[in-house]
């Protein structure tokens, strides 16, 4: 990683494929930025349909003021949508690692307030030939870990086999959980979310301005 380590460092992950990372973390940027506040995102590699006008580097760029190439190198768009390092096989494209990743990580000169890094898929999920989330996550130790999920079925699941995979593998603190698509009428959204807070101990959100308050620089 280079060009100078955000003041914090965030990695997005998820609990699966389709819980809203890019939607979650764009959102959180933007009202972040509309405060004064310099961010810049980053997604080390990213995978999508051979129709998709619109990436997921596309979504970052326009909450940062950034170029989309600037949030993912053009070399690691892949236009297969599988996990990137298997979509780089069926395009015949070289393979990469971890290591590759993190080297061609370059954030802003001078480094912003906050930096947001999101990762692909899961947290099992591969993201290079030799690893996947978590491993990309131990290499970053970042400030924080911010893991996305689902409000509804299955949460409960899903949260805890995803930080159970992340204790074991990354070493980083307790990551932060973040219920999108969170309905404060919902009784499941309810009983999950004080579920998770009380028999987990960790710390869980569920609301946009929450979060951006949480990770609003000091």
């Amino acid at each position: 990683m280079t060009g100078g380590r955000p003041r914090q460092l965030v990695v997005v992950l998820g609990t699966g494929t389709e819980v809203g990372k890019t939607w979650v973390s764009a959102h959180l940027l933007r009202d972040l930025r509309a405060e004064g506040h310099e961010v810049s995102a980053r997604k080390p590699a990213q995978s999508f349909g051979p129709d998709d006008r619109t990436t997921d580097a596309h979504v970052l760029a326009g909450a940062t003021g950034e170029e989309p190439t600037d949030v993912c190198p053009r070399h690691r768009w892949y236009t297969v949508p599988m996990a990137p390092p298997m979509a780089a096989d069926v395009l015949g494209r070289p393979p990469f690692t971890i290591a590759d990743l993190v080297v061609e990580t370059v954030w802003p000169v001078p480094p912003p307030d906050i930096g947001l890094l999101e990762t692909a898929g899961g947290v099992r999920s591969p993201q290079a030939i030799d690893g996947d989330a978590i491993t990309l996550l131990e290499e970053l130790q970042p400030d924080l870990a911010l893991l996305v999920a689902d409000a509804g079925l299955g949460t409960i699941n899903s949260v805890r086999l995803s930080l159970e995979a992340m204790d074991r593998g990354a070493h980083v603190a307790t990551p932060l959980v973040y219920l999108n698509r969170f309905e404060p009428a919902d009784d499941l959204h309810r009983r999950n979310r004080t579920w998770l807070a009380g028999e987990l101990d960790v710390e869980v959100i569920s609301s946009l301005p929450a979060l951006v308050h949480r990770l609003r620089p000091s």
